[in-house]
C-alpha cells in the first residue's frame, strides 16, 4: 500500500517535515532502505546507517537534523516504539476476505455472523457461534459449542476445544491450543510428590501399592476476554470445574503454557516460554518475562514484573519487581549476585592472611 509522508504522520499523530507529499510503500531499516521505503531511524544510534541506504524519507528521533542526514522528508517520533505500533499496523497487508471455503466443514447448527471468512479444511462443530467480521484461516478446529466474538483473527492450525469462549478482536497465532485438558492427576494414596511437599522433602520416597495416576477431567473450559492475543504454539488449558480466564488486553507470546484454573488479569504480558501453573492468579498488568515460571496455587499482585528466567515459589505482593530462582526482589537478587561474583576474590584474600 502506498502512503504519503503526510498521511503517515497524521495517522501517527506526529510532525512531518520537508517533502511531505513524498510517497512510500513499505518500511525498512536505514541501511537497507530503498528510495520508496520509509527508513526507521528512531534513535541516534541509527542515524549513521541512513548514509548506507537510499531512503529519501525516515522516521527520526526528536531533535534530529534530518536535512543533514540527507533526507528529503522526515517524521519526528517522540516515542519510537509507539510510532512503530501505529506504522506497522498501517503498512501491514490486510488478511483479505476469502468468504467461506467450499472445503470447510461447518455443522448446520453453527451460527455464522456477517462478513466471516473461513478457510479450507477448517471444521466448525455443532452449535458453535462465530461473530461478525471474524477471520478464520485454514485447518482450524472449532469444537461444539465454542463461542467466538466479533472481529477475531484465528490463524492456521488453531485448536479451540469445547467450553472455549473468545471475546471480540481476539488474535490467535498459528497452532495455539485453547481448552486442552489440564495436567491434573491423582493417586489412590498420597503420592511421593505430596509427601515431599508436606514435609519439605524430609519424608522418604516409597514404592506405592497402586502407582496409577488417575485423570481428573477438565470440565470448566476457557474464557478469553476482548483484545487478547495468544502466540504461536502456546496453550491455555481448560479449568477443572470453573473456567480458566484470560483478562482483557492481555498479550501471550509464543510457546507459553497457562495451566488449568489459572486467572490472568487485564493487560498482562506473558513472554516466550513462560509457564503459569494451575490455579494461580495473576493480577492486572503483570509482566512475566521469558522462561519465567510461576508455581501453582499462588497469587501474584497487580503490576508485578517478573524478570526473565525467574521462578516464583510464593505469593508476590503488588508492585514488586522480582528476579532469580527462587524469585526475590530485584535489588536483593542483584546484591546477592554481586556478592556471589565477589566470593572467589574474597576467598583468595582470606587465604593470603
Amino acid at each position: 500500500m502506498v502512503h504519503s509522508v503526510k498521511e503517515i504522520a497524521a495517522a501517527l499523530k506526529a510532525e512531518a517535515f520537508g517533502a511531505v507529499d513524498l510517497l512510500v510503500n513499505s518500511a525498512a531499516e536505514p541501511a537497507s532502505a530503498g528510495p520508496d521505503d520509509l527508513a526507521l531511524a528512531m534513535t541516534p544510534a541509527y542515524g549513521a546507517a541512513l548514509a548506507q541506504g537510499r531512503a529519501r524519507a525516515a522516521v527520526v528521533w526528536p531533535g534530529a537534523d534530518w536535512q543533514a542526514l540527507g533526507l528529503d522528508a522526515a517524521i519526528v517520533a517522540p516515542r519510537a516504539r509507539l510510532a512503530m505500533a501505529g506504522l506497522t499496523q498501517m503498512l501491514d497487508q490486510p488478511l483479505g476476505d476469502g468468504g467461506i471455503s467450499p472445503h470447510a466443514a461447518i455443522d448446520p447448527t453453527a451460527q455464522i455472523g456477517a462478513n466471516v471468512t473461513i478457510g479450507a479444511f477448517t471444521v466448525v462443530g455443532a452449535d458453535a457461534v462465530i461473530g461478525d467480521n471474524t477471520w478464520i484461516a485454514d485447518q482450524v478446529s472449532v469444537a461444539q459449542g465454542v463461542r467466538i466474538g466479533a472481529g477475531c483473527q484465528i490463524h492456521a492450525g488453531v485448536r479451540l476445544r469445547r467450553g472455549v469462549h473468545l471475546g471480540a478482536r481476539v488474535i490467535l497465532q498459528p497452532n495455539a491450543a485453547i481448552g486442552g485438558d489440564g495436567f491434573s492427576f491423582v493417586t489412590a494414596e498420597p503420592s511421593n510428590v505430596e509427601k515431599a511437599r508436606e514435609t519439605l522433602g524430609e519424608a522418604p520416597t516409597e514404592i506405592p501399592s497402586d502407582p496409577t495416576w488417575y485423570r481428573i477431567h477438565s470440565l470448566g473450559g476457557v474464557i478469553i476476554a476482548d483484545d487478547v492475543e495468544v502466540g504461536a504454539n502456546s496453550s491455555v488449558d481448560a479449568g477443572t470445574i470453573r473456567a480458566t480466564r484470560i483478562g482483557a488486553g492481555t498479550k501471550i507470546d509464543s510457546l507459553v503454557q497457562v495451566g488449568h484454573n489459572v486467572i490472568v488479569g487485564e493487560h498482562c504480558l506473558l513472554c516466550a516460554q513462560a509457564g503459569v501453573a494451575g490455579s494461580t492468579v495473576l493480577g492486572d498488568r503483570v509482566v512475566v518475562g521469558g522462561k519465567a515460571g510461576v508455581a501453582d496455587n499462588l497469587i501474584v499482585g497487580d503490576d508485578v514484573v517478573l524478570g526473565g528466567g525467574s521462578v516464583v515459589l510464593s505469593n508476590v505482593p503488588k508492585g514488586r519487581v522480582m528476579m532469580g530462582y527462587p524469585a526475590t526482589k530485584m535489588a536483593t537478587h542483584i546484591e546477592g549476585y554481586k556478592a556471589l561474583r565477589r566470593l572467589p576474590r574474597t576467598l583468595r584474600d582470606l587465604a593470603k592472611r
